[in-house]
């Protein structure tokens, strides 16, 4: 199957990176290159340096950026370790990097990767196919009440407790082994009624036990913080998020950066040396337009936030 992925907000986020064609650029989630594709054609004496995770997804991009070889290097890594990839690179500081976050098209669509709750797969959901730990851990090993929470944290699934019960009674029988297995189990929890109406029942809980596997809240904030480091006065960060904790995650460490002083209002003489890092460019999200999300249903809940290093 091919990796297909259409950039999400592509030229909010050209627009947003304001790119120079000298600059060091990051795209800290390369995917099939769709962003970095046009990242890349701005550049003259510039470099861009490509980050993933997913071996598929470094195979499609060094495709696409075939002829742009001498201005590109891509890593298989996760963008938390960004500052030991620009380490390992020679790299001290760059002009702008870029975080498309969430699960790309080619996974959800890939069968066998065990993203999609429409297509019958082991439960996998690795976007690191190097790494052991899978769904199948999440849904068959954790307690009752580590699903619960996961499912009500991560998922804000409403049903996360009866959830947790009816997997922790069926694992007791067999094994819950595949995508259409987990999904019989939840809607079996979920009350008819509730089932009824709005998206499919398993959305939530796909989507919570997918971000436990690939650890994504945990690592946000310490990566926003160790990329804003890393920006040259000027420089920016552009994040696109695709659900409402990542996109609190965003807000807020941005709000954290854009603070000069924490020190209670008490204390006259500043004594948290705490320095500003970060001007907001967005103070709400840019959105998709009415057309994109015509185009690409996937785009429909998407936000771009755009910080500015100081």
């Amino acid at each position: 199957m091919k990796f297909e992925h259409i950039p999400i907000m592509l030229n909010e986020v050209i627009n947003g990176l304001n790119i120079k064609e000298n600059g060091i650029y990051v795209d800290g989630t390369i995917g099939g290159a769709g962003h970095s594709i046009e990242i890349v054609k701005r550049l003259k004496s510039g470099r861009l340096i490509g980050i993933d995770q997913d071996t598929d997804a470094i195979a499609k991009a060094s495709e696409v950026l075939r002829d742009y070889k001498d201005k590109v290097q891509i890593v298989h890594d996760n963008f938390s370790n960004i500052k030991g990839v620009l380490n390992s690179l020679n790299i001290e500081k760059i002009d702008g990097i870029l975080l498309d976050l969430g699960v790309s098209s080619y996974q959800l669509d890939e069968e066998e990767r065990g993203f999609s709750y429409n297509k019958d797969a082991h439960l996998d959901m690795r976007m690191d196919m190097s790494k052991p730990f899978s769904a199948w851990d999440v849904v068959n090993k954790y307690s009752e009440k580590e699903l619960e929470n996961i499912l009500w944290n991560y998922g804000e699934e409403k049903w996360a407790k009866r959830i947790a019960q009816f997997i922790v009674e069926e694992r007791k029988l067999y094994p819950i082994n595949t995508t259409l297995d987990l999904v019989t189990v939840i809607k079996k929890a979920i009350p008819k009624g509730a089932r009824a109406s709005g998206h499919h029942p398993a959305k939530k809980s796909f989507q919570a036990i997918r971000i436990e596997v690939n650890k994504e809240l945990e690592i946000l904030k310490g990566a926003i913080v160790d990329a804003t480091k890393l920006l040259n006065p000027g420089g920016r960060i552009c994040i696109i998020t695709f659900h409402s904790l990542e996109d609190r995650i965003v807000k807020d460490t941005f709000k954290e950066l854009n603070q000069s002083c924490i020190c209670p209002p008490e204390i006259p003489v500043c004594v948290c040396n705490k320095k500003k890092e970060l001007n907001i460019i967005t103070r709400k999200p840019i959105e998709p337009s009415i057309e994109e999300i015509n185009s690409n249903q996937r785009s429909r809940s998407a936000k771009l936030r755009i910080g500015e290093r100081v």
